[in-house]
């Protein structure tokens, strides 16, 4: 464990003194002092939350409420930064979304809702609920309170802490605290109460698996992650299975496999980018975005799988069959559920289809790996039956 030498000028959430308990191992992680794994350690976390339910401590994002001025409209007033089309997102539902610069490059990627009512503590009922990345919320704030001024506010909720329950054990357990949950459907979100303790809970999360994220008070916060894990399906989990689980899921990680260099085409999100938006390309970036929809990307991400039980990692050069260079991995690793190692890389398109075969180099060296679809191992989302 970190002593106090090592945590003093960073960041602790407000379960850092929970973490510390339990014996986790801290680490720094975007200016926290964050748990990357506890006594049962990586391998045995990943699996715990595959098969049971796994909490996180996420409360390092960055969560704000966008309230529109009179006249204006939330949504529209986020439209302005992203290609999402959020003047169609329905109260109670959330959206993934991107934050994008004028080339089309990606600022950040985040979680967007709308409340089915006023949160607590806000003036306007014509708000978005934004989760942002930890390493950039100070910028994608500041972007966002600089688009919108004079037409909306953005409230940072700093009193907040945020935890992740996932696997498929995650909505028995939550359940047993807050039983409305279970009707839920995935990137549903709503406002509970638990113990007078206002809770906003929305159905997604970072693993593939089902689950459930939840703002809760910081000064309830402890209290709350303990009551999920007196269930006996419940362990804390750190940061290292956090991003197995993630990478196995096909997930994007951004500052690796996203930065403002790269679009949502090449990055296979394009799922994000609205219909309506495509047709009145008024985002930023939209020109190339749109270009490379139409013609294609001079490059893509990618699932590949390495032979051999040897994982590829982050910065590892990718080659043609033929020895010439085509890209590079920006995350990789090995799957503990998958069985094997399993990476995301970005390659030159014309070598991007599924079953390629490539060569990497490592430790100079060559090994052997086939470009694969994404994700690596099944996503098990609660979605709304047909």
């Amino acid at each position: 464990m970190a002593s106090p030498t090592d945590t003093e000028n960073l960041f602790k959430t407000p379960l850092f003194a929970l973490h510390e308990a339990l014996g986790a191992k801290i680490v720094p992680f975007a200016g926290y002092a964050m748990p990357v794994q506890y006594k049962l350690g990586v391998m045995k976390e990943h699996q715990w939350t595959r098969e049971n339910a796994g909490l996180f401590d996420v409360s390092h994002m960055g969560q704000a409420v966008l309230e529109a001025n009179e006249g204006e409209d939330a949504a529209t007033l986020l439209e302005a930064l992203t290609p999402s089309a959020l003047q169609e997102l329905k109260p109670g539902r959330q959206r993934y979304s991107m934050l994008l610069n004028d080339q089309g490059g990606i600022l950040d990627d985040l979680m967007v809702a709308r409340p089915l009512n006023p949160l607590p503590d806000t003036t306007s009922d014509n708000q978005l609920y934004l989760v942002v990345n930890a390493a950039c919320k100070a910028q994608d704030f500041a972007l966002i309170e600089a688009s919108i001024a004079g037409k909306g506010t953005l409230t940072q909720l700093a009193d907040r802490a945020l935890l992740a329950l996932q696997g498929p054990a995650a909505e028995a357990a939550l359940a047993s605290l807050v039983p409305e949950v279970a009707a839920m459907v995935f990137m549903q979100s709503r406002v509970f109460d638990w113990h007078g303790v206002t809770l906003f809970i929305s159905r997604s999360g970072y693993t593939g698996e089902d689950g459930f994220e939840i703002s809760v008070p910081a000064d309830k916060a402890e209290d709350f992650a303990k009551a999920l894990l007196a269930d006996e399906r419940v362990a804390a989990i750190g940061l290292g299975a956090r991003d197995s689980l993630r990478l196995e899921a096909g997930l994007p990680l951004y500052g690796h496999d996203l930065d403002p260099d790269t679009n949502p085409v090449e990055a296979n999100l394009t799922f994000a980018i609205g219909k309506r938006r495509k047709i009145d390309k008024d985002f930023p970036g939209a020109e190339k975005i749109m270009s490379d929809l139409f013609d294609g990307p001079a490059r893509r991400r990618v699932g590949l799988l390495p032979e051999g039980r040897a994982p590829a990692r982050e910065g590892t050069k990718v080659l043609s069959a033929a020895g010439d260079e085509i890209g590079i991995i920006c995350s990789g690793g090995f799957g503990p559920s998958f069985g094997g190692p399993v990476a995301m890389a970005y390659l030159k398109t014309e070598f991007a289809e599924e079953g390629t075969d490539v060569l990497l180099e490592i430790r100079g060296k060559q090994h052997k790996a086939q470009v694969a679809p994404m994700p690596f191992t099944p996503h098990t989302y609660k979605r709304a039956s047909a």
